[in-house]
């Protein structure tokens, strides 16, 4: 049996979503240049977030370009799984070519989905520059030298720990959960 703990709440959820759109809009201005990348399965979620919420406060002089990257065969350990394999839907129709690219993706763990989709992302041109945008960072549990340029929430756990976020457009509920193993006596 778990025992979990919010970690964010419906209402902390969206003022953590406001907070990151106005540090991004202290450093892109008006977003002519740069274009968003959502990884999939569940970056897209907050990519897209990100995006309506950046066009609510009038920040984007035309609608931002973004894209949902599927970095499944770009994974270190895509062949050292037992179950077969189903990757997610790559849906980027421009190219980021000298283009400021906000990658995006809702927990940053160990730094490896991240890894892959940097690899996955040259596929659609060099960009000028690319940061890392991440809902929740679990800070201490990086195998890879990786690190966000924005971040939501930081949190400290172990690695037996898991942290689940729910999307109003799968889970009806907007939340972050932190899930840890009951000890056994």
């Amino acid at each position: 049996m778990e025992q979990h703990r919010v970690i964010l709440n419906p209402t902390q959820f969206q003022l953590v979503i406001r907070r990151l759109c106005f540090e991004l809009i202290e450093n892109y201005d008006d977003f002519s240049n740069a274009v968003i990348l959502g990884l999939q399965p569940r970056g897209k979620y907050l990519a897209n977030r990100i995006a309506l919420e950046l066009h609510k406060m009038k920040a984007v002089v035309s609608p931002i370009q973004i894209g949902y990257l599927d970095v499944t065969f770009y994974r270190d350990d895509f062949r050292r799984r037992e179950e077969p394999i189903v990757p997610g839907k790559t849906e980027i129709d421009f190219i980021i070519e000298n283009k400021k690219v906000i990658l995006i993706d809702d927990v940053l763990f160990t730094g490896r989905t991240i890894r892959a989709g940097l690899d996955a992302m040259l596929a659609y041109g060099r960009p000028e520059k690319v940061e890392l945008l991440t809902l929740i960072d679990r800070r201490y549990s990086r195998d890879l030298p990786i690190q966000p340029d924005y971040v939501g929430k930081k949190i400290d756990s172990i690695i037996s720990q898991r942290v689940q976020v729910k999307w109003k457009e799968t889970d009806n509920k907007d939340e972050v959960i932190l899930y840890t193993p009951k000890l056994k006596n």
